[in-house]
């Protein structure tokens, strides 16, 4: 489980197909040097710009996490190029703060960033859910950008509205945001439970 609170930014230092997969090497140093090591060990889950990923290989600052075929097609992980900027979380553990909301890493789809407004010291995002999600968001509930935890503004259709504050851009890679962008899309856990169990109380 993650919070949705950035811990640092990594660059994605390697990008190398195996085996019909991808194996993703992150150049981790920031993080690392937040968090105790273990955290970073061979089996720990990393939140990579939203998508939970293991660690396959630590050398210290950088890890190695292999990305299935399933998870290339869901998220923006294939898009990443040598030197890319990703937000990095490691996983909860008992006790850490909870200054975000629950997520799982679990990507439900890519939104698109539809536009950018300034809003006195904050910048106003409309997003563009994929087909078919826009009945999980609604006004301030939860949604998870690139693993950043946000809260919803405004919904009308599938776009949605989010306010960054200046902090939230600057420790994150939202300070590249610009019109088209596809960012990795979690939304609120707790909306899909009401849905399923909806669903049993029809049936």
């Amino acid at each position: 489980m993650f919070t949705g609170i950035i811990q640092a930014m990594g660059r994605v230092a390697g990008s190398e197909p195996v085996g019909g997969d991808v194996r993703l090497t992150i150049d981790a140093q920031h993080l690392a040097s937040r968090v105790e090591a273990a955290r970073l060990a061979v089996g720990e889950s990393i939140a990579v710009s939203g998508v939970c990923l293991t660690v396959v290989a630590f050398d210290g600052r950088c890890f190695a996490a292999d990305v299935s075929r399933e998870t290339l097609g869901l998220t923006t992980l294939g898009e990443l190029a040598e030197g890319s900027e990703v937000n990095l979380e490691a996983a909860l553990r008992a006790g850490d703060p909870l200054g975000g909301h629950l997520m799982s890493g679990h990507i439900d789809g890519c939104a698109r960033v539809a536009a950018l407004h300034p809003d006195a010291r904050s910048l106003r995002v409309d997003i563009e859910l994929p087909a078919g999600l826009e009945r999980y968001v609604a006004p301030k509930c939860s949604v998870a950008l690139d693993g950043v935890s946000l809260t919803v503004n405004t919904v009308e259709g599938r776009l949605f509205s989010v306010n960054l504050i200046p902090h939230t851009v600057a420790v994150t890679c939202f300070r590249q945001l610009q019109p088209g962008l596809r960012l990795n899309l979690e939304v609120d856990q707790l909306a899909r439970y009401v849905e399923r169990g909806l669903l049993h109380l029809r049936a």
